[in-house]
């Protein structure tokens, strides 16, 4: 079943990737890229098939999946080289992915939500509401974790 997904999420990556590409020989001053609403759901979904977690239905506000133990988390996910984290509350725990192309991913940050806050507390609030260029940061802090505060994996 998970390798089935896989596979649908590789092909469809394909095909999208290969329209994006279209597009930017058509338009070269646009750079296309998939970020947004699509790329966070393919997100959850790569998540909810590699962690323990439980998808919520439909949309939610600040938590997208409830961890087997309980604990809620935020998803966020790119396919670029930036990851955002919201100013106007913290996420229990925090998943950040970078997808690549064929579907697979490298995890960024898998943690609670408060040490990437006590990260940013010197940063200024945003009119987007949202910390941007932070891959830098949540690798360095990801890699302080313990598994007892990560998400466990499938």
């Amino acid at each position: 079943m998970k390798g089935e997904i896989q596979e649908q999420i590789a092909g469809a990556l394909e095909q999208l990737f290969d329209g994006v590409s279209k597009l930017q020989a058509a338009f070269p001053g646009k750079p296309f890229t998939l970020d947004g609403r699509l790329v966070g759901d393919i997100g959850e979904i790569v998540a909810s098939l590699h962690y323990q977690i439980t998808l919520n239905e439909g949309l939610t506000k600040h938590h997208d999946a409830v961890a087997d133990d309980g604990r809620n988390v935020q998803i966020k996910t790119t396919f670029s080289k930036n990851l955002t984290f919201p100013v106007g509350h913290v996420p229990d725990y925090y998943l950040g992915i970078k997808l690549n192309r064929d579907g697979s991913f490298e995890e960024i940050y898998n943690g609670p939500g408060k040490l990437i806050k006590e990260e940013l507390k010197r940063r200024a609030p945003t009119s987007t509401g949202l910390h941007g260029n932070l891959m830098g940061q949540l690798k360095r802090i990801n890699l302080t974790i313990s598994d007892a505060e990560r998400i466990p994996r499938r």
